[in-house]
């Protein structure tokens, strides 16, 4: 494989929700070297940052080692959904265990545009996302849930139309079409 680039280190927000976002901070989970974008407590104040969930308290890098747990988690539960599988009772456990941190009523900061109170610390923050991602895994929005074709991606991301084989990364998308190109070149060669 390549040198990892420092392109591949941006973060990806093309999800379409904030849970698979999350997701997407792990660059090629499936391959030989994974790309981690979630390399600091300061990565991950970013991170926050960009979704609208800086807490008041700073990450710290327990916090750190939490949000990749979630992410680990909401993965597993994202791509056993894409697929139709039964997803491990323990999965689903430790997502509900995630989600409960958020008392999931909407408090709105005064003063501002509709938008909600910051959340207290990055367990409150974590917790926003598991509950978002926990709707959307049981809710309609499921349907809409796809994996990236790329053996090394298979970052799930919404699809609403049902067509997209690769995740929204041209590199996916890319290598894809070379592999489908040759295939056809070789089948009608042969």
């Amino acid at each position: 494989m390549g040198v990892v680039t420092e392109r591949q280190h941006e973060f990806r927000f093309e999800g379409g929700a904030t849970w698979l976002n999350l997701l997407a901070t792990r660059g090629q989970s499936f391959g030989h070297r994974p790309i981690e974008r979630l390399t600091s407590p300061e990565r991950l104040a970013d991170w926050l940052a960009h979704c609208e969930l800086t807490p008041v308290r700073p990450p710290t890098a327990a916090d750190l080692a939490r949000t990749r747990e979630l992410r680990q988690t909401l993965s597993a539960l994202a791509l056993a959904t894409v697929d139709g599988d039964e997803p491990p009772a323990e999965l689903v456990a430790r997502a509900v265990e995630f989600a409960e941190g958020d008392s999931g009523r909407v408090r709105l900061a005064a003063g501002e545009p509709l938008r909600r109170e910051p959340p207290a610390n990055p367990a409150e923050a974590l917790a926003r996302i598991a509950r978002q991602a926990l709707e959307q895994l049981t809710g309609p929005e499921r349907r809409h849930l796809v994996s990236c074709a790329e053996h090394d991606c298979r970052w799930v991301f919404l699809d609403p139309t049902g067509r997209r084989r690769w995740c929204p990364s041209p590199s996916c998308a890319s290598r894809g079409r070379v592999r489908a190109l040759r295939a056809r070149r070789k089948a009608a060669a042969g």
